[in-house]
């Protein structure tokens, strides 16, 4: 019992591909919409990269998981996850016929052929918690996929041109440019996560609107949904004939304010109490109030001696200063992933911003840091 036994599974969902008609038609929840709503944007995945066909004829459940790709073992019984032939793409499809890639739905017809492919939020920000083996596991909704590498995936199309297949490459795991189809310019960005927004004023890098602002602008221009974008300070305008994106804005964002941070792991208490004590000398005038940031506030890129370039791109101009909570959690840090660690984020700040910290004040300011 190998793959077979996966399609005998599948039941009706190969008949028809009925099971993810079925979920998007469903009565609107935050969670649904942002593990298995694709938005439409199968007109990007399918009709335009035509992804459904290099899935079908190349990508094992192997090579989906050397891309950072998820399994949710959940949705697998384990009998049939244990035979699998994960070497197969006929596995990939069946696996896609039970909605148990995470971030990525399929159709499949009677015959069992992948005909469309499409994403949805959970691609970039959620993960699972290798509870099975790596990359298999429990659904962590909100959890940057840190092991995803979009610019490989995106690569695999047969549409793209050597020059855009080059751009793709060159990013690597867990970083995406959400603006590159825009300005052309190759300057990708770390995925953030996206749990512990509760209270948080602006969501992204360079805090060009709300929530649900940047939830529209990723679904319409980087995942390809239907829906209507408009945002003069970029020169961004997306006009479509049928919108399935606003109406859901407020259930997606009621669920990712749901999604709280992953607990912190065990610290040097007492370090993390002397780490407090520099942090709120040198760190809170910034990092405020109990999300440690204080957004809506805005920076420019020399007050803090962080990569200009990527708030040039933006609407703001300006970086908006990281939230945070959970940041033991996803290394690496700053927008363009420059420090790999805490101890580099302290040392940046320390020479950038001249704080003549000493060693051990150092090191007690990350034990702080990494009891958020």
């Amino acid at each position: 019992m190998r793959c077979l036994a996966l399609f005998a599974i599948v039941g009706c969902t190969v008949q028809t591909g009925d099971v993810a008609d079925d979920l998007k038609r469903a009565p609107s929840s935050g969670q649904r919409i942002f593990r298995y709503d694709t938005f439409g944007d199968e007109q990007k995945w399918t009709d335009t990269l035509r992804m459904h066909e290099v899935i079908a004829s190349a990508v094992s459940p192997q090579t989906a998981l050397a891309v950072g790709l998820k399994v949710d073992a959940d949705a697998v019984p384990p009998e049939v996850l244990a035979s699998a032939d994960l070497t197969s793409p006929a596995t990939t499809v069946a696996l896609l016929g039970l909605n148990a890639v995470v971030g990525v739905q399929g159709k499949i017809d009677s015959l069992g052929n992948l005909t469309e492919v499409g994403i949805t939020c959970a691609l970039c920000h959620s993960t699972v918690d290798n509870s099975v083996a790596p990359g298999i596991g429990h659904r962590l909704d909100g959890w940057p996929n840190r092991d995803l590498d979009p610019g490989r995936i995106i690569s695999l199309s047969p549409a793209l041109t050597d020059a855009q297949r080059q751009v793709y490459t060159s990013w690597g795991p867990g970083y995406y440019d959400p603006r590159f189809n825009i300005d052309g310019i190759n300057d990708p960005v770390v995925i953030p996560p996206a749990y512990g927004l509760q209270g948080v004023a602006l969501e992204t890098y360079t805090g060009d609107g709300r929530i649900s602002y940047w939830n529209a602008y990723v679904a319409i221009t980087q995942m390809g949904g239907k829906g209507d974008f408009s945002d003069p300070r970029i020169g961004v305008f997306v006009d479509s004939n049928v919108d399935l994106v606003t109406s859901k804005l407020a259930a997606l964002l009621d669920y990712q304010l749901s999604l709280a941070t992953p607990g912190a792991p065990s610290v040097d208490t007492a370090a993390a109490a002397r780490g407090r004590a520099v942090f709120d000398a040198n760190c809170a005038r910034c990092h405020s109030g109990s999300t440690y940031t204080d957004a809506p506030a805005l920076h420019a890129a020399a007050e803090t001696g962080v990569d200009p370039l990527y708030a040039t791109r933006s609407a703001t101009k300006l970086y908006r200063s990281t939230p945070l909570r959970g940041l033991w959690q996803h290394p690496p840090y700053f927008h363009d992933g420059s420090a790999a660690t805490l101890a580099a984020v302290v040392d940046h700040y320390d020479a950038y911003l001249s704080l003549a910290l000493t060693a051990d004040q150092k090191l007690d300011l990350v034990a702080f840091l990494q009891s958020l």
